[in-house]
């Protein structure tokens, strides 16, 4: 409604990719487009458009993404250069890095969140912190 983006952020590129539910796969995976695990995977993920892990999807892995949206289980790092979206229900352990997160009711997540451009901490070094004044006993300043 209103502003709010549509509930299924998997970009239509043309190419969609599937670990159907029932199917185990274990290995480094490197799609164009979307990735959708309904089933079980283990390895690594890199560079598809989107990711989706559905309600039924378990994954094992190291993830390089531009988008994820995660409605199962991730277990393992995941970067997203544009947005991850944890949906009801979904359990995540693991460090999150991207530069926006929607997280909703009802999510287990247990690990660290970096979120940003990574601008700030650039910024942040360019300038040098001021020296605190020395102070005396009394907490005046000495001369």
């Amino acid at each position: 409604m209103f502003g709010k983006e549509p509930e299924n952020q998997a970009v239509n590129t043309g190419q969609t990719s599937i670990i159907a539910q029932g199917c185990k796969f274990d290995g480094k995976v490197e799609v164009r487009g979307t990735f959708r695990v309904e089933g079980e995977f283990k390895g690594s993920i890199g560079t598809p458009e989107s990711l989706v892990i559905g309600k039924t999807g378990v994954v094992h892995a190291t993830v390089t993404v531009k988008n994820a949206i995660i409605g199962g289980q991730l277990f393992g790092n995941i970067i997203a250069e544009n947005k991850i979206e944890l949906q009801s229900g979904s359990h995540v352990e693991g460090d999150i890095k991207t530069k926006r997160l929607v997280i909703d009711e009802g999510v287990f997540f247990e690990g660290n969140c970096s979120m940003g451009s990574g601008q700030r901490k650039a910024q942040a070094g360019a300038s040098a912190p001021t020296p605190a004044p020395d102070l005396d006993s009394k907490g005046l300043g000495k001369k």
